[in-house]
């Protein structure tokens, strides 16, 4: 799933991952995040971004680790600084990626996760 209310970062993400994964979910806010990870338990991972409207990505990520702790939560930001970095992981996130994204950090992230070969 890709939480992303930007379209336009919505179909980057969607493009790059669309060979790794049979199905993509979009969630345009936290909330929908929420209620998708709900709705469907087949949801591999989650990338997630940090501002978005409704509800913001930390407070959908704690909500998210309440029934599904072992979902792999990828944060995206446009924030930069140490402490955001430690406020995502603290909520649940487990890998940070400041954008603008680059593919390969992208990659990377996945594959430490254990998401990608």
């Amino acid at each position: 799933m890709i939480a992303e209310d930007d379209e336009i970062n919505y179909l980057y993400f969607e493009t790059i991952l669309r060979k790794y994964s049979s199905k993509i979910l979009h969630a345009k806010n936290g909330q929908e995040a929420i209620d998708l990870c709900r709705e469907n338990s087949d949801i591999s991972f989650v990338v997630m971004d940090i501002k978005m409207p409704v509800m913001n990505g930390i407070e959908a990520t704690r909500e998210i680790r309440l029934f599904r702790k072992e979902l792999p939560i990828i944060a995206l930001t446009a924030y930069a600084m140490s402490s955001d970095e430690q406020i995502a992981l603290k909520a649940g996130c487990d890998a940070y990626i400041v954008k603008p994204i680059r593919k390969q950090d992208l990659f990377a992230n996945f594959q430490t996760l254990g998401l990608i070969n």
